[in-house]
């Protein structure tokens, strides 16, 4: 069974995709930015902008049935790599002990 996640945003019907599909016992996440409601937010702090990238991957996953502990894989395409600890305190402090294998791009 399939299940497919939207979360509102309104450019989901236009490109014709969904927020997370669940697939049997696997769920994919589309990649996220940091947007609230529909806006981009905290221009300019790398961390803060990770954070909410991350907290919108938990909402998904929230809704169907599984969270942050799940993850085994992450990817983050970083727009200035010279920023790469403030990308990486912010996984590190979302996904704590999990730690799933991850890539920064």
């Amino acid at each position: 069974m399939t299940r497919r996640i939207s979360t509102g945003t309104p450019w989901e019907p236009v490109v014709g995709y969904s927020r997370a599909v669940a697939a049997g016992d696997f769920v994919f996440v589309a990649g996220c930015t940091s947007v609230a409601d529909g806006v981009f937010v905290h221009e300019g702090d790398a961390q803060a902008q990770t954070a909410q990238a991350i907290a919108n991957v938990a909402d998904a996953l929230e809704r169907v049935g599984a969270s942050l502990a799940d993850v085994v894989r992450t990817r983050m395409f970083v727009t200035d790599i010279s920023r790469w600890e403030e990308y990486g305190r912010a996984h590190g402090a979302a996904f704590g002990s999990v730690m799933p294998a991850t890539s920064m791009i």
